[in-house]
């Protein structure tokens, strides 16, 4: 008994020391009706992005990898979403999580055929800002910068209840 509490202070005190910013005060997951942290991301062209620079749109920053099964599969309606919402006050940001970079993006889009607003984020800030806890996750950032959903898995993004949500948030 005395060796699984111990044990269990021990998981305890990781666990709370991985949670914390470089200054070492406790980090906090990003939730809804919260302000969105800021990142800064690289596409795949090398622009870097900033959600400061978003202010005024709706943001759908989507955290994913190529070897996911759920993000593969709401890739296409992610798609049909992002040609929806052209010329719309609306941002797609699709931030990878792939150890293998820009390369292992690159060859997936050319492999599938499929195409994204993509991103990466070298240093691994903005998965640690947001707290993600796997893939794919996404965060729907009203035009004030504020999270107003925060979505855990897959979702059919091209359904006309998440387009109707979207539009509603434009307004």
């Amino acid at each position: 008994m005395k060796k699984l509490f111990i044990l269990l202070c021990c998981v305890v005190a990781f666990t709370a020391g991985c949670n914390k910013d470089k200054a070492g005060a406790p980090v906090k997951a990003a939730s809804e009706k919260s302000p969105a942290p800021e990142i800064s991301v690289v596409s795949l062209d090398n622009q870097q992005l900033t959600l400061a620079a978003l202010k005024g749109k709706v943001v759908l920053l989507n955290f994913w990898a190529t070897w996911c099964p759920p993000c593969r599969e709401e890739i296409p309606s992610m798609i049909k979403l992002n040609s929806f919402m052209t010329g719309k006050p609306f941002k797609m940001v699709c931030v990878s999580v792939d150890e293998g970079g820009k390369k292992a993006i690159q060859d997936f889009f050319k492999n599938s055929g499929y195409s994204l607003p993509a991103y990466i984020d070298p240093s691994g800030q903005s998965s640690k800002a947001y707290g993600i806890t796997g893939v794919p996750e996404t965060f729907v950032i009203d035009k004030n910068g504020i999270i107003v959903k925060k979505v855990i898995g897959g979702l059919d993004w091209n359904s006309p209840e998440v387009i109707s949500y979207i539009e509603g948030l434009m307004k």
